[in-house]
């Protein structure tokens, strides 16, 4: 027997339609789910990230009803509530990101590792960078990170994170000045990729 047809339209239109069918929110998971295991992935681990992903979309479904009909893409939406998730194992982050800095192997180290290439010694480079960020505050943090490994723009991460985007522009420009300090103003490559993201609106 065949199931309903998958929702399809902005996500806005899929979250509406999941008001009266509640089966229809299953086509936010399915455009965004992966994406969000991945963020959440790189910040906590494998392991971690397969309980922020289901309590992301468990939120992002009981909450629906409150969601603003008038933003059509609910990705910066479903990034904040994990934002939210992850900043309360903010600990488990820092410990993550300083056992990194510390001794160069962490179960989350292979994601700092895709930032390397054959011109810097991507062990050593990697636990500056994650020392440098674990100092970060976690505002900062959240932000410099979603533009990082979310590609988010300015104004996704202000909704995402439901703060003004001067805020935003401020707390990535003192991420990346922090950053830069604690790793001596150097710019290898994987540094310079991780860090100079255009300014989007």
């Amino acid at each position: 027997m065949n199931g309903p047809p998958a929702a399809s339209g902005p996500d806005a239109a899929v979250i509406s339609e999941s008001l009266e069918q509640p089966e229809a929110f299953g086509e936010l998971y399915r455009r965004y789910a992966a994406d969000i295991h991945c963020y959440a992935a790189r910040r906590l681990g494998d392991a971690a990230a397969d309980d922020i992903t289901a309590d992301t979309f468990l939120a992002a479904f009981r909450t629906r009803m409150r969601y603003d009909q008038a933003r059509p893409n609910a990705r910066p939406w479903l990034y904040g509530i994990a934002a939210n998730l992850i900043g309360k194992q903010r600990r488990s982050e820092v410990r993550a990101l300083r056992a990194l800095a510390r001794t160069g192997h962490d179960p989350v180290a292979e994601s700092w590792a895709e930032r390397s290439d054959s011109r810097v010694s991507a062990e050593a480079a990697q636990g500056e960078l994650a020392g440098a960020i674990a100092a970060l505050s976690a505002g900062d943090r959240h932000v410099l990170l979603l533009v990082a490994w979310a590609d988010f723009g300015y104004s996704e991460v202000a909704e995402a994170l439901s703060i003004p985007v001067g805020t935003v522009r401020s707390r990535l420009n003192r991420a990346r000045r922090k950053v830069r300090a604690a790793l001596g103003n150097a710019d290898p490559t994987h540094v310079h990729d991780f860090l100079e993201v255009p300014g989007r609106g």
